[in-house]
């Protein structure tokens, strides 16, 4: 082994000797120093190291378990939605139940699935779970995902191993306890569906999720502190085994006067917030609302009101800045000027 090496070598092995590893880990990671490596075969070990070292051994972000600040989040966040708040509730509630009275290691968390039409909130549902319990959000789409390995990793003998998103997932929350979405379950290739169907069954099972391999890792990971939420526009496309380890809550069709409040007072707020203007640089008329919230006709979700509405305060900065002082208001005769484009 050329000096080089064996220097970098020596240098992992400090490394993993300091890293307070598992120390059935640390003994396998110094195992694989016992074998001389060179040129590609070393920077391969190095970067297997590195990810393995980083990983959140467990570590755990502590819950905030406060019935009253979860509604207070979930009320500012979302508006209406009572019977999804309250099944939130519930589970925070038992939650909390089972950490007061010790009982942590026979609780095994629901995993809570989101399904409704695009644009009803269930992701940014999940977001508000995540703040209200103090846990960092990780979020993997599904979305015509194609192969299961992108889930679970792919050995370290191919030359384009790599670990998969579920451990990617945990090294960047940094604890092992994070809120981890699985955004559109429902919207898998259908070539891959039953291999990747087989992977979230391991996943969301609390009797296999404890010990879950990752390919690109080789060794059990316990994953059985993680709270999984799952999104779908419906379960048609889910596996009942799937589907048997959820715990299913419908999003509602937002009414027009639900989305005229909504708009009102969440979306248009933040929509003034995020494009840098002045609250009282912009109204918008009473007349002007239902053309805002049904630019295309009929729609269940709030996502293209919320395009709507920056879009109108994109024009508005922009003006601002070329020299218009405002304010501006929004009415039948100019909204066409604002909502154009």
């Amino acid at each position: 082994m050329e000096s080089s090496a064996r220097t970098i070598i020596e240098e992992l092995r400090i490394k993993i000797t300091q890293a307070n590893l598992p120390n059935e880990i640390e003994e396998k990671l110094l195992n694989l120093l016992q074998f001389s490596a060179s040129g590609a075969e070393l920077n391969n070990l190095i970067s297997y190291i590195d990810f393995v070292i980083s990983l959140p051994f467990g570590k755990l972000s502590q819950d905030i378990l406060d019935i009253s600040r979860t509604r207070q989040i979930l009320d500012k966040n979302h508006f209406g939605l009572q019977s999804v708040k309250d099944r939130v509730l519930e589970y925070l509630s038992v939650l909390i139940l089972h950490k007061t009275s010790g009982q942590t290691n026979d609780f095994h968390a629901p995993i809570l699935a989101l399904i409704g039409l695009v644009g009803t909130g269930k992701t940014s549902l999940a977001y508000s779970i995540a703040e209200a319990l103090g846990r960092p959000l990780m979020r993997i789409p599904f979305g015509g995902l194609g192969d299961p390995a992108s889930l679970r990793g792919t050995s370290r003998i191919r030359p384009d191993a790599e670990p998969g998103q579920i451990m990617k997932a945990i090294r960047s929350a940094k604890v092992s306890n994070p809120v981890i979405v699985l955004d559109e379950i429902d919207r898998v290739a259908e070539e891959y569906k039953v291999d990747i169907m087989g992977v979230l069954v391991e996943l969301l099972d609390p009797a296999q999720n404890q010990a879950f391999l990752d390919h690109y890792l080789d060794f059990p990971y316990d994953l059985s502190q993680v709270l999984f939420i799952a999104t779908a526009n419906n379960t048609g496309n889910i596996a009942t085994a799937v589907l048997d380890r959820l715990e299913p809550i419908t999003m509602p069709a937002y009414s027009d006067e639900e989305k005229l409040t909504i708009g009102r007072n969440y979306l248009l707020p933040k929509a003034i917030k995020e494009a840098g203007l002045d609250e009282r640089l912009l109204s918008i008329d009473e007349a002007v609302w239902p053309q805002i919230l049904r630019p295309l006709g009929f729609d269940s979700g709030i996502r293209s009101l919320s395009r709507s509405l920056q879009a109108i305060c994109r024009k508005v900065a922009r003006k601002k800045v070329e020299g218009e002082a405002g304010p501006f208001r929004i009415s039948q005769e100019n909204l066409g000027e604002f909502l154009s484009g």
